[in-house]
């Protein structure tokens, strides 16, 4: 599917990996819906990059561990283009959480925003597409969804589900709409992390380096514009996987 002219909307599109998707489509022609929870001044810079490129772009703040905000999201992004042809799947939460300190209201939280806001915003965009007969969802996951670690497991568990949840909505959604996902490795290390722990996690992936996001954001432009690929997982990771 080509990308200039249709409408994407990206959760999490105004920091990092969200970020770095929502603009290259928005290069490629896209109209861009940008979603933000609390960075309103960076999805703010977002909405004014994007406007370089020729588009109207729209901003829209959503907690999406509640429904009634992600079906507003949803809903923001129809009132003001009146269709959906690319949703991605961006948005995270990320905490450490070891065995023994997991209060119910985390996992409940990182579930919510994983995994159960995803599938929402799938099944809701998913009608719209089908009508127009086309469209594409693009899940961002984790080679933590495979590996499963330890001190992440309510994270690794959201990803191993959205990793499922992909293969499903590909079956359940072909031939008119292609479901994938992108499982990055170590792209952009959480906020704080030090030097030596930079060095530990190179140390793990056979290419002797950190990932960009350029590397995330070529994957997800081959997944858009590749009509014969569903139910995929690209992994981008260095070959970090190999190593288990």
């Amino acid at each position: 599917m080509e990308i200039e002219g249709k409408v994407a909307l990206v959760t999490g599109a105004a920091r990092r990996l969200g970020r770095a998707m929502a603009l290259a489509l928005a290069e490629q022609g896209a109209e861009l819906v940008v979603h933000y929870r609390s960075s309103e001044r960076e999805a703010l810079e977002v909405l004014a990059q994007a406007r370089r490129f020729g588009g109207k772009p729209v901003a829209v703040q959503g907690d999406l561990a509640l429904s009634a905000d992600v079906a507003r999201i949803l809903e923001t992004a129809l009132t003001a283009f009146g269709r959906v042809e690319i949703l991605v799947n961006s948005a995270s939460v990320f905490p450490r959480t070891p065995l023994g300190t997991v209060a119910e209201s985390e996992w409940d939280r990182i579930l919510a925003v994983n995994l159960k806001a995803p599938f929402l915003l799938s099944q809701g965009a998913a009608g719209v597409m089908r009508q127009q007969g086309r469209g594409k969802i693009i899940n961002i996951a984790d080679i933590g969804g495979a590996q499963i670690w330890a001190d992440y497991l309510p994270y690794s568990i959201s990803k191993a589900g959205l990793l499922a949840l992909t293969r499903g909505l590909a079956k359940a959604l072909a031939p008119a709409v292609q479901v994938n996902a992108i499982a990055p490795g170590v792209v952009l290390p959480p906020e704080g992390t030090t030097d030596e722990e930079r060095r530990q996690a190179i140390g793990r992936i056979p290419l002797g380096r950190l990932g960009a996001p350029e590397d995330v954001v070529r994957a997800m432009l081959y997944l858009i514009e590749s009509d014969f690929v569903t139910g995929e997982v690209l992994t981008v990771d260095g070959g970090q996987r190999l190593r288990g």
